[in-house]
């Protein structure tokens, strides 16, 4: 992690532009009323309400590792196919169910894949990073593990935080409540220290924050971002493309070494919690 410190703020080489989806979606409504998020928000700060909603998705739907998403992969199908008890969801179909909630709310959110530096591996992570304009920043939130990592004051930190103290060796605290489906607790030591310093090391997310964005639909196209370090091992191409097997369904990548472009801010406008 420490050799994958440099980054590149001048890379301004072309990436499509960022999108949120509205709340006015028609799906966001309909999942926001369904689920009663409002209700699971609460009428608590803006953090809070955050927190609230990756508390609900955690204590909802168990954590699968083992097997693979539903086909449809938006928030309503996803949590209808485990309701049953019968399956969970591995880390990614739990980080896209609680971005849909965000934005469900008007919270400008993402899932974020977060890799090792190797191209060939067997485990990485998915996580969420929600907007708060209290703290003016991304804060990392991880329903998984209903975790969040705090500096020694016990504010909140980012993504971009927790791993440039990483490199720094400065302190990282752990929520007291963190926990894998409410069986086993997650330590310190070994969920930031050694879990997740391996897997931040290369970061992803899709360009455009939306409902269903990765279910497989002919003709579609889900676009993503990555930020590589300097000492990465995938600089070129800096776009590809690839094909959903059996579909016409295209994944499309472009990387960046600028770290000021990936964890751009949204707009300024305080859209959390907008009215039903």
């Amino acid at each position: 992690m420490k050799k994958a410190s440099k980054y590149n703020s001048s890379d301004l080489r072309t990436v499509p532009e960022f999108t949120f989806q509205d709340s006015s979606n028609v799906h966001l409504k309909a999942l926001r009323k369904k689920y009663n998020l409002d209700s699971i928000a609460g009428e608590a700060s803006e953090i809070h309400q955050m927190l609230n909603l990756m508390h609900w998705i955690h204590n909802l739907v168990e954590h699968d590792g083992q097997h693979g998403n539903p086909e449809k992969m938006n928030a309503d199908d996803m949590i209808t196919a485990c309701s049953d008890g019968s399956r969970g969801l591995n880390c990614r179909g739990l980080a896209i169910s609680l971005n849909e909630c965000f934005l469900a709310l008007g919270f400008k959110s993402r899932y974020i894949t977060c890799m090792p530096k190797e191209l060939e591996f067997d485990d990485c992570h998915v996580i969420n990073m929600v907007y708060s304009y209290d703290l003016e920043k991304w804060i990392y939130l991880d329903p998984t593990n209903d975790a969040y990592i705090m500096d020694e004051k016990g504010t909140l930190l980012s993504i971009r935080e927790v791993r440039e103290r990483l490199i720094n060796g400065k302190p990282l605290l752990l929520n007291p409540g963190a926990n894998w489906n409410n069986e086993e607790p997650c330590l310190a030591e070994n969920y930031i220290y050694y879990y997740m310093a391996k897997n931040l090391y290369r970061l992803q997310f899709p360009v455009s924050s939306e409902y269903n964005y990765e279910t497989p639909v002919a003709g579609g196209n889900a676009v993503f971002l990555e930020l590589v370090p300097l000492d990465g091992l995938n600089q070129s191409p800096q776009k590809s493309e690839r094909k959903a097997t059996g579909m016409n369904f295209t994944y499309t990548s472009y990387i960046t070494n600028n770290p000021d472009l990936f964890w751009k801010a949204p707009k300024t406008e305080n859209s959390s919690k907008v009215s039903p």
